[in-house]
């Protein structure tokens, strides 16, 4: 019978895989929407692939970090951006918008489920480890578009983004409450979030927008 701690750990650390590479194509394709430079595209993509989860493991005060202590993510990091930037500039690829959504939407699932049950796992209180995912699945695309010049989307398009994280956090909590596997927990956690953020972008469902009377702000 496996070891189910290491099952777990090996879940953990493929899904943080996982969703670092998916966050670093969302960054990528942001930065070259906005035509930076070699040292910006990296930049970008790094934030969005480490920001989340480097806030998320300062407030938990947990070391090291995933990218100190998986350097050669780092390194791959780098040849990806350079080989994605030489690709692009000789092939045609439409950068729109919504081709970076899609990348975003699985990163934000994976991450979702994985911050939350590393909080789980230091015994912090369920909603503390909700907010601890949310932090890791969110922020690094906030990250991502401030360092682009833009309103983070996360806060600005009306699309449901990290409710849908909330929403999958909790799910993650009720599974593990019905004594769940961990591991069988975080995988229909993230799977689940993933697939409200993708029917939410593929209905086009908007949450309610605020309005202060009738000469508010209208985003």
């Amino acid at each position: 019978m496996p070891d189910p701690g290491a099952l777990l750990r090996g879940v953990l650390t493929a899904i943080e895989a996982a969703a670092t590479v998916a966050f670093a194509l969302s960054g990528l394709l942001a930065a070259a929407r906005q035509r930076l430079d070699a040292v910006g595209v990296c930049v970008v993509a790094g934030l969005a692939a480490f920001g989340g989860g480097t806030l998320r493991d300062v407030l938990l005060d947990r070391r090291p970090f995933f990218w100190v202590e998986h350097a050669g993510w780092l390194w791959a990091l780098l040849a990806g951006c350079i080989a994605a930037m030489l690709f692009l500039r000789r092939r045609h690829f439409a950068l729109t918008e919504r081709a970076m959504q899609w990348p975003d939407a699985l990163g934000l699932g994976l991450f979702t489920a994985g911050g939350t049950q590393i909080a789980l796992a230091q015994g912090l209180p369920a909603i503390v480890a909700v907010l601890m995912g949310m932090v890791t699945a969110v922020f690094g695309g906030v990250l991502r578009d401030i360092v682009c010049n833009q309103i983070p989307s996360a806060f600005s398009d009306h699309r449901p983004y990290a409710v849908c994280s909330f929403a999958g956090a909790w799910v993650l909590l009720g599974l593990v409450a019905l004594d769940w596997p961990s591991w069988g927990a975080v995988l229909l956690a993230a799977g689940l979030t993933t697939a409200l953020r993708a029917l939410a972008l593929w209905t086009g469902y908007t949450l309610p927008r605020w309005r202060v009377g009738d000469d508010g702000p209208q985003g």
